[in-house]
């Protein structure tokens, strides 16, 4: 790859369209100087339908097409958005907030400390890395578009921050330290 190129790209998001545009869309982005698209994130739900059922002919399919093209690709981790399975077979990793508990149906609804997502989360990442890692259209990853916290206050953060706390004081006071006797003495420690 020519590193003297600025690359200048777009999200691309061929599962969402209601027909095959893909050629089309393929030779506006080379008239409009596109030269890098990114795919596959937020799309959970086509490349896992089902729990353990992945199908990545989309993303085949799309990086044949821009490669020939000669247009380069940064493969998305499609996170951000569950599958409906996951949603259903795992109703606690929507995210809790304190507007109540979260309801499945937009992006951004998970608890992104809940276990269950994250095994989900891994499993899908490392299956769609694998399937894309030596095609030659593929020049980067991208982690997730939009992490974060999405105003969780479940129980998996609070006790998340409980955790971190204690970490937290129990350094500051130098507990397992020398210190210790010296704060047992003033009152700090029990």
């Amino acid at each position: 790859m020519n590193m003297d190129q600025l690359l200048y790209g777009v999200a691309y998001y061929d599962e969402y369209m209601p027909y095959d545009r893909l050629q089309e869309d393929i030779r506006m982005m080379k008239e409009a100087g596109i030269n890098t698209v990114r795919i596959a994130e937020s799309t959970w739900s086509s490349h896992e339908p089902q729990n353990g059922v992945f199908d990545f002919s989309s993303v085949d399919r799309v990086l044949d097409a821009m490669h020939q093209a000669g247009i380069r690709v940064i493969v998305g981790t499609p996170t951000y958005a569950i599958p409906t399975w996951m949603a259903k077979e795992y109703p606690d990793v929507l995210a809790v907030t304190a507007k109540g508990p979260g309801r499945y149906g937009a992006r951004q609804i998970m608890d992104i400390t809940n276990p269950v997502y994250l095994y989900y989360a891994e499993r899908i990442i490392r299956k769609l890395i694998d399937r894309v890692k030596d095609h030659p259209a593929v020049i980067g990853y991208q982690t997730d578009n939009e992490t974060k916290h999405y105003d969780t206050a479940g129980p998996n953060v609070q006790l998340g921050f409980v955790k971190y706390m204690r970490v937290r004081i129990w350094w500051h006071i130098g507990i397992g330290t020398r210190s210790t006797t010296r704060s047992r003495r003033i009152g700090r420690v029990c």
